[in-house]
């Protein structure tokens, strides 16, 4: 229930920043904000792209910038300093000796309840957050599980969470300002030529609709396969930070053998687990991420 009032709430002061910003935006630049809706006659792009930019962008940016709140009450992850417990001491300690070896500052550490995962996510590289499982942390041995956070401090250290932030408000952009451009064209195709409509505002809005499902379903396959490149570097990654591959190979192969863990759709692009490779997969299979890093261990 926290989690669905958590999403609507979110979602309202998203959609609520978006409209005013659209607007000081277009008056600023001395557009009209209603021609961005154009369904027939002329269509501003100049309104269209800014609508659309600030549509396809500003949600993502806001999302990452909430993110930390948002993932530690989407799992009920609770903040750690290593006082809790030696469990908790050697979990922020070896954090602190990543953070420092992949020249990043300290991040917020945390633990939740559930299977075998782990993520991590945050607006800026300096101010992220690092979060395990309890699960995990028993059925990890310490060099297994030092390399799955090894695996999250080089998503931290490479900028992931904000390069997937601008990646999706990017093509967020292009699936909104396309399909009102062929959406438009449609509903003008379908005029008689004499200025009047037979049914082209029907047309534009099943147009449009169907244009949002398929250049959605596109915009998704680019994310997804940038993301699969970002698992691999961030195994390549936990493997230089601990100056060897074999520890992620074994975390990778015990993940296997573990049931992982499901996370929001929101942290499911930064979690560490993933069995089964697909193009609508976030993460490689396991196969997949062993052989390149036995390729990089023999040198290849």
């Amino acid at each position: 229930m926290k989690r669905i009032f958590l999403f609507l709430v979110a979602n309202f002061a998203i959609m609520l920043v978006m409209m005013v910003v659209f607007h000081v935006v277009c008056a600023f630049l001395g557009v009209d904000p209603n021609a961005a809706f154009a369904q027939s006659g002329e269509l501003n792009l100049e309104a269209l792209a800014v609508f659309s930019l600030i549509f396809g962008m500003t949600g993502s940016i806001i999302s990452l910038l909430l993110s930390k709140t948002i993932a530690k009450w989407s799992v009920g992850a609770k903040t750690i300093d290593g006082t809790e417990g030696e469990a908790e001491r050697w979990l922020v300690e070896t954090v602190r000796n990543l953070a420092e070896r992949a020249n990043v500052k300290m991040p917020e550490v945390a633990i939740y309840e559930g299977q075998a995962n782990a993520f991590a996510t945050g607006a800026f590289r300096n101010h992220a957050l690092v979060a395990v499982s309890t699960d995990i942390m028993a059925q990890m041995t310490k060099e297994e599980l030092r390399a799955v956070l090894g695996h999250e401090m080089s998503h931290v250290a490479n900028g992931d969470m904000v390069t997937m932030t601008l990646l999706q408000g990017v093509l967020n952009a292009c699936v909104i300002f396309l399909s009102r451009v062929v959406a438009f064209l449609a509903a003008n195709a379908a005029s008689d030529g004499k200025g009047r409509r037979r049914g082209s505002s029907g047309i534009y809005t099943i147009v449009y609709f169907v244009m949002q499902i398929v250049l959605g379903i596109a915009a998704s396959l680019v994310v997804y396969w940038f993301s699969r490149r970002r698992e691999y570097a961030a195994d390549a990654g936990s493997a230089n930070l601990l100056g060897t591959p074999s520890s992620m190979i074994a975390a990778l192969r015990r993940l296997g053998n573990l049931e992982p863990g499901v996370l929001p759709d929101s942290l499911k692009a930064m979690g560490i687990a993933g069995k089964h490779a697909s193009i609508f997969a976030t993460h490689p299979s396991l196969e997949d991420r062993i052989e390149a890093l036995e390729r990089l261990q023999r040198g290849i």
